[in-house]
């Protein structure tokens, strides 16, 4: 026999991506888009001095990357008010949830997370073999207590939750989530998915001691930040389940580049508060346009606007088509009742006013389909 013997367990799994990519897109048209409006990145950009770190760095690409981020994990530490033991760097937080699902998960395992929820937690869990339950939204929120209680009724080993929520841009208290980490049963470890938090409002970041063994919190340099491209993220959780990661973790996954990026990044506080004030200007400006159309802009915490647009998910996506026929790049939500929306990426005016140009036509057209 030639070629590769996989596993039975990868040898069962279809060959997936959890998201096709705008590159495919275009590649398919023929085309750039005009708008990159669908993956949540930052169109502001980074920090000056991120770039001008990242710049002087590249001249000793040559170097690999300090295996143990050494002065990115004391600056991050400084910055939650725990010690580096606490805090663990890897390639974005997708990178870090592959990296707990294969310390945690045997197949076979229980995984409880929301119905609609992030997807590439889901694609992880599949690849080492555990088996999702999975709860309703309560209306366009995941819903905690739904959660906790599935959880007691199977035992998982991780349970997920995303605050402020993708897709849908919601957000509980910080409150709400530390009394759900309180709840969280023997046994089971809770990720907190804290990507969109630098954005939300006060009182959005859960109070929970960095030590608490029943949670890990999960932050990313590639929204507040705008250095998606880098991908640079990072854990805070107990020490013992942190130094855990050094088992298997890419320990020269993060390379020189990314790590001078992200420390200069987070240095420049008051760069992060000019995004805070642009990205709030920019979901307003995705309101309103989506209100001249006759569709429900909802409340966002994140940088993306999830819209309404006030039908079933056949309809979303027709819109969603004839956006990208215009050269407009939006995602939406893959699962009923969230697909009755679109969701719409926070950018730079050019790319505003090529949506506000390109919806009237996409709303008409999609109206314009014959009945299923």
């Amino acid at each position: 026999m030639t070629g590769p013997r996989f596993t039975p367990l990868i040898a069962a799994l279809p060959s997936s991506v959890p998201f096709v990519g705008p590159e495919t897109q275009e590649r398919a048209m023929g085309h750039a888009f005009a708008a990159r409006l669908g993956a949540n990145e930052n169109g502001f950009g980074p920090s000056p001095r991120a770039i001008a770190a990242m710049a002087a760095a590249a001249g000793e690409v040559w170097k690999y990357g300090d295996p143990e981020n050494f002065e990115l994990k004391s600056a991050l530490a400084r910055l939650h008010g725990c010690r580096p033991e606490n805090i663990v760097v890897g390639e974005g937080i997708d990178g870090l949830l592959g990296y707990l699902a294969r310390l945690v998960l045997a197949p076979g395992d229980a995984v409880v997370t929301s119905e609609g929820a992030y997807p590439t937690f889901n694609f992880h869990v599949a690849g080492c073999g555990g088996v999702l339950h999975k709860v309703p939204y309560a209306g366009d929120f995941e819903d905690p207590e739904a959660l906790i209680a599935r959880a007691r009724a199977v035992a998982p080993k991780l349970i997920y939750i995303a605050n402020p929520d993708n897709p849908m841009g919601s957000a509980h208290s910080g409150a709400r989530l530390a009394a759900m980490v309180d709840q969280v049963p023997d046994g089971s470890l809770l990720i907190l998915d804290e990507a969109y938090v630098e954005l939300a409002p006060e009182g959005t970041a859960a109070p929970v001691d960095p030590d608490d063994r029943r949670v890990i919190r999960m932050r990313t340099f590639s929204k507040a930040h705008g250095m998606a491209g880098a991908r640079v993220g990072y854990a805070i959780g107990a020490a013992p389940l942190i130094a855990a990661f050094d088992k298997i973790r890419n320990h020269f996954g993060m390379g020189r580049i990314a790590q001078a990026g992200a420390l200069a990044a987070l240095a420049d506080t008051t760069w992060l508060a000019y995004m805070r004030r642009l990205i709030g200007a920019s979901r307003d400006r995705i309101g309103q346009i989506a209100r001249d159309n006759g569709l429900v802009p909802l409340p966002s915490a994140t940088n993306f606007v999830a819209v309404d647009c006030g039908a079933d998910g056949a309809f979303a996506r027709a819109v969603l088509q004839a956006l990208a026929a215009e050269g407009i790049f939006v995602r939406m939500p893959g699962v009923a009742p969230l697909d009755r929306c679109i969701r719409i990426s926070c950018g730079p005016e050019p790319e505003m006013a090529a949506l506000a140009a390109a919806l009237p036509r996409a709303v008409a057209a999609a109206r314009d389909l014959p009945p299923r």
